[in-house]
């Protein structure tokens, strides 16, 4: 009872001992809060670089194929078992993006992926990440005019068809430059006679217009009537696979068999007003450029929105492969906020780039692949399903790539490890100085209690009874300690957003900036094993700081002590 005794009264009366404490609690805490966030951030990473991934892949040579997807399926399915939840099919491509911005042409280069839209999002992340309101719930390769994003400022048909009015205006303000001059005052005819069959046939004798139209007013335009016969419209229509609307060639006005031909139903002809391209979704950051405002922000600004429309040019299959291209309009933006993916993935209907690819067999009808991806249960061991899928396609026979979705991004997952382990063990020399602290009070408390410890040993405590009063008194620092870091720790967690606004308005700097984060608030993770081995081991360095302390009261001789000064 007395070593308890001693140990309160040390700790109770030492200030230094406080002070101990207090570098215990300080380095308790900032191991849970640290951890904490970083446990949540590699969540979120993890989460995302999962999005777009499947559980296990099985994947082609780039630009090559995987033949009789079908059979693979089978395959498949018969090897994973009650494992397997879901598969999809899907063709990866390198390809060039080209669109007009402002007058420029651009031109980035990216990676497509040919989807299906019925099983992709079962087997990946994809439609939550979409930016349309409306494709998440239900998607497809279709324009929508409703449900994009605020920051889009316009997007849909209303504003495709408000584009297309004011380049058609822009186009016959050009025409009229070029043909609306005096041509009297040119001197083009040479005699009255010619300047007079020539105003008989149609040309015009009208100054020059002095500027462009003023297209900030122009308000979107109403499709033109279906029974339009001009010249422009007539076009002849080529029906695709249903995903993204017709291709369009243009015929020539002056074709002198057209009256032999049969007429051209209005119906269907391509009609940009109302029709669109192959359906394309863009990696958010693809169209998205920083832009400086005059007050010094920094803002998004969108280069094409939805309803515009892109080219992309791509190599076909085969020996004899050929560059080939193809108008697509976009419909959506693809934001899972890694700019790996936001800045290099495009998306399109599989069956449209196998088509375009010349992946279609046309006997069977039957496309060629570059990738099958699986998802498996929650419960399923990703490298045993790995393992069965290689036995069953070696690589002596095939030149299949098999990996899970860990193998794939294996290089970023294990420097992010290897970081919190090196962070880890950075902070826990925190606690370790503090370890040093409570080392040398103990040998102060030593020296000044020699006379005391040699009163105890010579009224009977044992070495034993000695050493372990020091022992306690560590232990107790170490708890009380770790205690208070530990609730310290937690309560800054659960307000440390609100910590990180107030730190911001106090320095007028934000600290967690979400446009470069990604995150609209910093992310926390707090596990229970964290928090206990955290407390074990403060409590651990704390006890192994007092034991060099105690075995030198403990080995004290009574007469030596008591004649101490």
């Amino acid at each position: 009872m007395y070593k308890l005794l001693l140990s309160w009264r040390y700790l109770r009366t030492r200030f230094i001992a406080l002070a101990s404490i207090v570098s215990v609690t300080l380095g308790v805490a900032t191991l849970i809060v640290v951890n904490s966030v970083m446990a949540g951030f590699v969540d979120q990473m993890k989460s995302r670089l999962h999005g777009i991934l499947s559980d296990v892949e099985i994947a082609a040579p780039l630009l090559g194929e995987i033949n009789y997807p079908e059979k693979h399926l089978e395959i498949v399915r018969e090897v994973i078992g009650d494992d397997l939840e879901n598969l999809t099919c899907v063709v990866r491509n390198p390809a060039l993006l080209s669109f007009d911005f402002r007058g420029r042409q651009c031109t980035q280069q990216v990676m497509l992926l040919g989807i299906d839209d019925e099983t992709f999002g079962k087997v990946t992340d994809f439609e939550p990440y979409l930016t349309s309101a409306i494709k998440k719930e239900r998607f497809s390769f279709k324009l929508e005019n409703e449900g994009h994003e605020a920051m889009f400022d316009e997007g849909g048909w209303d504003y495709r068809r408000r584009m297309i009015d004011n380049r058609e205006r822009i186009r016959k303000w050009e025409e009229e430059q070029q043909n609306l001059y005096d041509v009297t005052a040119a001197g083009y005819f040479e005699t009255v006679q010619e300047e007079s069959e020539a105003k008989e046939e149609g040309f015009h004798l009208a100054p020059l217009p002095t500027q462009a139209p003023d297209l900030n007013t122009v308000h979107p335009a109403d499709p033109p009537p279906n029974n339009s016969t001009s010249p422009e419209s007539l076009t002849q229509h080529v029906p695709g696979s249903g995903h993204g609307g017709p291709k369009v060639y243009r015929m020539s006005p002056f074709d002198p068999g057209a009256e032999h031909r049969p007429p051209i139903d209005p119906e269907t002809l391509f009609d940009p007003m109302k029709d669109q391209y192959t359906g394309i979704i863009l990696g958010i950051a693809i169209s998205q450029r920083k832009s400086q405002t005059p007050d010094g922000e920094l803002r998004d600004v969108y280069m094409v929105r939805p309803g515009d429309d892109v080219q992309v040019m791509f190599p076909t299959v085969g020996m004899n492969a050929r560059p080939v291209s193809e108008n697509c309009t976009v419909v959506d933006f693809y934001s899972s906020n890694m700019h790996e993916y936001d800045a290099s993935f495009a998306f399109m209907p599989l069956s449209e780039l196998q088509q375009i690819r010349g992946m279609m067999d046309p006997l069977t009808n039957e496309g060629t692949i570059s990738t099958i991806q699986i998802k498996l249960k929650p419960d399923a061991d990703l490298n045993e399903v790995r393992d069965k899928l290689i036995a069953q396609f070696p690589p002596e026979h095939f030149t299949y790539d098999i990996r899970t979705w860990q193998d794939t991004q294996r290089p970023l997952l294990s420097a992010v490890s290897m970081e919190l382990t090196i962070l880890n063990i950075l902070l826990f020399l925190i606690i370790a100085v503090a370890g040093f602290g409570i080392l040398a009070t103990f040998y102060m408390i030593v020296v000044e209690k020699t006379k005391d410890i040699g009163i105890l040993k010579a009224l009977g405590a044992p070495s034993r009874g000695v050493m372990s009063i020091f022992l306690s008194y560590g232990v107790s620092l170490g708890s009380v300690g770790t205690g208070a870091g530990i609730l310290l720790g937690l309560l800054f967690v659960r307000y440390i957003n609100q910590i990180a606004d107030f730190v911001g308005m106090i320095t007028g700097q934000e600290i967690f900036d979400p446009t470069i984060y990604y995150f609209s608030e910093i992310p926390t993770i707090i596990s229970p094993f964290m928090i206990v081995w955290v407390g074990l081991g403060a409590i651990l360095i704390a006890v192994l700081a007092s034991v060099l302390p105690a075995l030198r009261a403990a080995r004290l001789h009574p007469v030596e002590a008591l004649r101490y000064e």
